[in-house]
């Protein structure tokens, strides 16, 4: 996707900050981050803290955590978010936009060849036999993200109790998202407005176990505060209303010249709406763009969410990125008067947009305010509880995904005037069990990394598509 660089008020941007980091230095440190970034939100994590902070050091672990803590706030993806908000530290205005375009190109990039690849050759037995592989690996990956980032936000009793009191919440009375972080948000700001232990903020790290902690007065960019960082309310509104133009003009074009049952319309307008009432990234928005995909707009068959999801966890970039594999697909099946590749590749781009340019909205127009916040332990420890609620609402879709995987019917039980899904016993699929424990056995006894797993799946399932 195009970005438009806009310059803050403080003037051009020199070759060097006060930091020393050469911009063209870092432009390649992001390159290679971007091409790095397999695994979801936790592996992408671990590559930015190994290469910024342990590698580079250009900052410390308690910045670091302090930035990620702010990106699990916001809706969308944090990771990408996280490479948004490091780039406009070292680099102002020009520095984020590179960094966060940079996280996301690759990863599109890879999909959109990907997704040529499944309308035009998906009902082969090869491709689909690949695919089946693909999910049930996925699985295994989705399992081993609960436990990695539950095992660096669930330190107490009381972090545990809130990502417990979340997953029940979701599951049982399939609670919107957005409530559960704000529960866990004031929970946390009264624990820490309180001064309880529990609450206090820190241990997220996502570097190497046991490593040397990296403080912040040890790096480029030191300890205090930049000078582009200080709150500038005319720069924030500047750079703000210019994203927030560049967010709707497309929806408000859409819908004033094709009208609201547009194809591309309801893309644009859906997913601009996901831009602001997600949050958690994509492990945590599956299941409710999955239901909107396939329930309400009939864009998806069932179990396509799932073969998205494949696709985002073997390519480099956000696992965000599986929402451009469902615009892709709305695009190719219900566009007219286009050919339906060319609408579908309008769809992929239209999707990206609406789904990334928000994030870079809600990065410059809260980053300055919130860095000047980083010392204020009543908001660092609301951020520590809604880290802690996203656990649960990762092990939420890591159950709906097994229950989707090794099953082949659910049947819904009511509770309390909801309803959520449970697997039908005898629709077990005993191939898609076995290859989901091996590859659950690979990932957490073996300890073989992901991409090695996804292949090796990929190949037998393919194998199984072609026997039979």
């Amino acid at each position: 996707m195009t970005i438009v660089a806009i310059e803050p008020a403080e003037g051009p941007l020199p070759a060097t900050g006060d930091h020393g980091i050469a911009f063209a230095e870092a432009v390649a440190v992001w390159a290679r981050i971007a091409a790095l970034s397999f695994g979801g939100p936790a592996g992408q994590i671990a590559v930015m803290h190994r290469i910024l902070v342990e590698e580079k050091k250009w900052i410390g672990e308690e910045r670091f955590l302090h930035a990620l803590n702010y990106c699990m706030l916001l809706p969308g993806p944090e990771a990408q978010q996280l490479a948004a908000y490091i780039g406009w530290l070292l680099h102002r205005t020009k520095g984020g936009l590179v960094a966060g375009a940079l996280f996301v190109l690759p990863g599109f990039l890879a999909i959109l060849g990907l997704s040529y690849v499944y309308v035009l050759l998906g009902r082969t037995p090869l491709v689909e036999g690949l695919f089946f592989g693909l999910k049930a690996a996925v699985l295994a990956v989705v399992v081993q993200a609960v436990v990695r980032v539950g095992s660096q936000a669930l330190k107490n009793g009381v972090m545990r109790g809130i990502a417990a009191a979340a997953f029940l919440a979701i599951f049982f009375l399939d609670a919107p998202f957005p409530l559960i972080v704000l529960l866990a948000g004031l929970g946390g700001y009264a624990g820490g407005r309180a001064g309880l232990a529990a609450f206090k903020a820190g241990g997220g790290g996502h570097g190497s176990a046991g490593g040397r902690i990296v403080h912040d007065a040890e790096t480029a960019l030191g300890e205090g505060l930049p000078e582009h960082a200080r709150p500038n309310l005319a720069w924030s509104l500047k750079i703000s209303g210019a994203l927030l133009a560049l967010w709707l003009a497309p929806v408000i074009t859409l819908l004033v010249l094709a009208g609201p049952d547009n194809v591309f319309t309801q893309i644009a307008t859906f997913f601009s709406q996901m831009a602001v009432v997600t949050f958690g990234g994509a492990y945590a928005v599956l299941a409710y763009v999955a239901q909107e995909a396939v329930g309400t707009y009939g864009w998806l068959k069932p179990g396509e969410m799932l073969n998205g999801l494949g696709l985002a966890e073997t390519t480099p970039g956000p696992l965000i990125m599986v929402t451009q594999f469902v615009g892709f697909l709305a695009a190719f099946r219900e566009a007219t008067g286009l050919s339906p590749l060319v609408a579908a590749t309008l769809g992929a781009v239209l999707t990206t947009w609406v789904t990334f340019v928000p994030c870079f909205l809600w990065i410059f127009a809260g980053a300055p305010f919130v860095e000047r916040l980083r010392g204020n332990r009543a908001l660092s420890s609301a951020l520590t509880a809604i880290t802690a609620a996203v656990v649960g609402v990762i092990l939420n879709l890591a159950v709906w995904f097994a229950v989707h995987t090794i099953f082949t019917q659910t049947r819904t039980i009511g509770f309390v005037g909801r309803g959520f899904d449970v697997p039908v016993p005898t629709s077990l699929h005993v191939p898609a069990l076995v290859l989901a424990l091996g590859a659950a056995v690979a990932v957490f006894r073996f300890r073989i990394g992901m991409i090695p797993v996804l292949l090796a799946c990929a190949l037998l399932g393919a194998a199984y598509g072609l026997i039979g």
